[in-house]
C-alpha cells in the first residue's frame, strides 16, 4: 500500500490497469447479463421477475463495497496519512452511491410483483436507504471541507468510519429482524441457489465489480490530474505576482 503512496507510481499502474478492468468487466458483465436474462430459466415461484437478481445483487454488493472503500481509505488517512487515501475515498463515493441507487430501484421493481408493494419499511430496505443518504452526506461534507489547495480536513475520514457501522446492519438485518426480504441465498462456502441461477449471478457480480474498480481508478486519475493542473496554475499565478514590479 505504501508503494502506491507516490502519485506518479500510482498513475503508471492505473494507466494500464484502468482500461483492463473496464474492458474485461464490460465483457464479463454483458456476457453474464445475456446469459441470465435470455438463457437462464425462469424461477418456479417468481417466474421471469427473478431475472432482476442479476443486476440487483451485484448493485447491492457494490453499494456496500463502495462505502467499505471509503471507510478503509479514511482509516489509512487517519493512521498512516496516506497521500492518496482521500482521493481514493472521493473516487469511491459516486460509483458507490450510483450502485446503491440501482439496488434500491431494482429492489422496488422486484418487490412490486413479489410483495404487492413498491416499498416496505423493513430492516434491509431501510438500512440500504440510509446508506444512500450517508453517501450524499459524505459527498457534501467532503466538498465543504476541501480548502483552496485541494486538501481536506479529517472530518470526511471520521464520517466514513462511523458510517461503516451501517454495513453489518444491512447484512444481518434479515437475520436480526422479521423481514419480507428473503434471507441470504449465498453464504460462506454454501449456496441455496441452483447452478442455473448461481453461475450467471457470480459472473455478473465479477463483471460489475471490475467495472466498479475501473471507474474508481478513472476517477482517481481525473482527481489527480485536476489537482496537478490547479497546482500549476497557482504556481504560475505566484510567479506572475513576484515578477510584477
Amino acid at each position: 500500500m505504501h508503494g502506491l503512496a507516490n502519485p506518479a507510481r500510482f498513475l503508471r499502474i492505473a494507466r494500464w490497469l484502468m482500461p483492463l478492468c473496464l474492458s474485461a468487466g464490460l465483457v464479463v458483465m454483458l456476457g453474464a447479463l445475456g446469459w441470465g436474462l435470455f438463457f437462464a430459466p425462469a424461477e418456479r415461484l417468481q417466474g421471469e421477475t427473478v431475472r432482476i437478481v442479476y443486476i440487483h445483487v451485484p448493485a447491492a454488493w457494490l453499494g456496500m463495497a463502495g462505502w467499505m472503500g471509503i471507510a478503509a481509505a479514511g482509516f489509512a488517512e487517519l493512521v498512516w496519512r496516506h497521500p492518496l487515501a482521500g482521493i481514493a475515498a472521493r473516487a469511491c463515493a459516486v460509483p458507490g452511491a450510483v450502485f446503491t441507487g440501482v439496488c434500491l430501484l431494482t429492489g422496488s421493481l422486484w418487490g412490486r410483483p413479489a410483495w404487492g408493494t413498491w416499498w416496505v419499511w423493513d430492516g434491509r430496505l431501510t438500512s440500504m436507504l440510509v446508506l444512500l443518504f450517508l453517501y450524499f452526506g459524505w459527498m457534501a461534507l467532503s466538498q465543504a471541507s476541501e480548502d483552496s489547495n485541494g486538501s481536506q480536513s479529517r472530518a470526511p475520514a471520521i464520517f466514513g468510519l462511523v458510517g461503516a457501522v451501517n454495513i453489518p446492519i444491512i447484512h444481518y438485518s434479515v437475520i436480526w429482524w422479521n423481514s419480507q426480504h428473503q434471507a441470504p441465498s449465498i453464504t460462506m462456502g454454501k449456496s441455496a441457489m441452483a447452478g442455473d441461477f448461481l453461475w450467471p449471478l457470480l459472473l455478473a457480480t465479477l463483471g460489475f465489480t471490475l467495472v466498479f474498480a475501473g471507474s474508481v481508478l478513472a476517477r482517481m486519475r481525473a482527481i489527480l490530474a485536476n489537482q496537478q493542473a490547479e497546482a500549476r496554475l497557482r504556481r504560475k499565478a505566484l510567479n506572475e505576482v513576484y515578477r510584477t514590479p
